[in-house]
């Protein structure tokens, strides 16, 4: 019976024990096309997705992410509430018509309307009576203004330039420009504030082309909750959430299926579920309506999943038994973890995967919340596992089963990672490293790099050769260098 077990054991493969296969190809890395889905109605352009760890992914790195093309995932280490404000941030941050506009009354105090500006980091306010749009205070109104009693309506600007609603872009932009303001503000048919377009809005828009913006030219932003948490789920689609992503450590779990099928039913945004890792656990998830599926078990670098449960499959090979149940459903396959080099993005979407999800590569980048330090006169920052002991501690303990009672075994760990600058510039060099692997495989885009990449196994000795060898390296290029810890 037992013997059994062992019959037929199925060679499983992660990133290190494969190489691709360079092809005859028609195209250079100047001509290729990443972008990619990462759920049923979620494309970006670059297939890179931010972790939702408490060290990996808050507003700043959202805001990044989704300027360069790909989008984050705000973490759940927080109340709702909390998590609720930083995807509205992220929102506010740019868009082509505000909506929820903050205002004022003629009447509110100059302390109150700085306060607003203050805490809202927002630079200009309308001011409204009786519903009606009568004038408009900016900061620089009040820069200079001393301590006092005034009120907004001293110092205000009467004659407000205003736009109906239903203004174009670009007719905005010729109103702007002429009359030297930086702020629009539009109004209904009956005088009512209900939006507001910026100068600053549309130079950004300029600036990032690439940006992962959603119809109302917002930037967009996904929000982690707990397998069982459908309340915190509508609350964040409620404050905007583009995507929601279902956050457990085993997905593939009866009790947290039914929650996510009652959780399909609360709210419209996607869903991306996950951790799984296996083609009856994709099946059973793809069953329940979800729009993305997150693949790995115990591959990232500060999970010990493996060595604590015994528990995971080799990341190239889970990436691929999933993907070849959810590519026939048009679910796309996210990669979470093992990531090391950009030669490993590249591996995982020729498996099977429509994007990767990164920690331990964006921890180090000044965007990411975790602490700095410097240790041997090198710079770090703080990086943790979401099943560490002092993530369990600090409050979220429900990624990974109770054992009794109150009591958890961790299954994560925490340390830190090299400082590594603008998260862009990590960006920048991942995705130039994935063009040159979509080159070499004759891939112009990613669904021909999933058709064309051929895998070839190596050995111990082959993954030796692949890395600089026989040499003091004296000079690294930056592609080469932000991997090393």
């Amino acid at each position: 019976m037992f013997a059994e077990k062992f019959s037929s054991i199925k060679e499983a493969l992660t990133f290190d024990d494969v190489l691709l296969v360079p092809q005859k190809s028609p195209v250079d890395p100047v001509e290729i096309d990443v972008a990619s889905s990462i759920s049923r109605h979620i494309k970006v352009k670059i297939p890179i997705v931010s972790s939702p760890m408490d060290t990996v992914t808050e507003v700043e790195m959202a805001v990044a992410m989704a300027r360069e093309g790909g989008i984050g995932i705000i973490h759940r280490n927080m109340t709702a509430n909390n998590q609720a404000q930083m995807i509205s941030k992220v929102k506010r941050e740019e868009s082509i018509k505000i909506r929820n506009v903050y205002t004022v009354e003629p009447e509110t105090s100059i302390e109150e309307a700085r306060e607003i500006m203050r805490s809202k980091n927002i630079a200009g306010l309308p001011v409204i009576s009786n519903d009606k749009l009568v004038g408009i205070v900016t900061r620089r109104d009040i820069e200079y203004v001393g301590e006092g009693k005034k009120t907004v309506s001293e110092i205000m600007v009467k004659d407000v330039i205003y736009a109906n609603d239903e203004i174009d872009i670009e007719d905005a932009k010729q109103i702007l420009y002429k009359n030297r303001i930086e702020k629009l503000p539009l109004v209904d048919k009956n005088g009512r504030v209900v939006g507001l377009i910026t100068a600053k809005d549309i130079t950004t828009r300029k600036k990032f082309p690439n940006a992962s913006r959603d119809e109302e030219g917002q930037l967009m932003v996904g929000a982690a909750v707990g397998p069982f948490d459908i309340d915190r789920a509508v609350t964040l689609e409620r404050a905007g959430a583009d995507l929601i992503v279902v956050d457990t450590a085993h997905a593939h779990n009866e009790k947290v299926m039914n929650s996510i099928k009652k959780m399909r039913k609360a709210v419209s945004v996607d869903i991306v579920a996950g951790n799984i890792a296996t083609a009856e656990a994709a099946d059973d998830l793809i069953s329940l309506e979800v729009d993305g599926l997150r693949v790995g078990i115990g591959p990232g670098s500060i999970c010990t999943t493996r060595i604590i449960a015994g528990i995971g499959i080799p990341q190239i090979t889970a990436i691929s038994d999933v993907a070849d149940i959810a590519s026939g459903s048009g679910v796309p396959v996210i990669a979470d973890g093992g990531i090391r080099f950009s030669g490993d993005i590249v591996k995982a979407i020729a498996a099977g995967a429509s994007a990767v999800m990164l920690g331990s590569l964006l921890a180090g980048t000044e965007e990411s919340p975790g602490t700095e330090m410097i240790m041997n006169g090198r710079k770090y920052k703080a990086y943790r596992g979401m099943g560490s002991v002092g993530v369990i501690r600090g409050g979220v303990s429900d990624r990974y089963g109770k054992i009794s009672g109150s009591k958890f075994v961790a299954e994560g760990v925490e340390g830190a990672v090299p400082y590594r600058g603008k998260v862009n510039e990590v960006l920048f060099q991942l995705v130039g490293g994935l063009k040159s692997g979509m080159g070499y495989t004759g891939s112009r885009d990613i669904e021909s790099l999933k058709t064309n990449g051929r895998f070839i196994k190596i050995t111990a000795s082959g993954l030796r050769e692949s890395h600089p060898h026989d040499i003091r390296i004296i000079s690294e290029p930056p592609n080469y260098q932000m991997y090393q810890v």
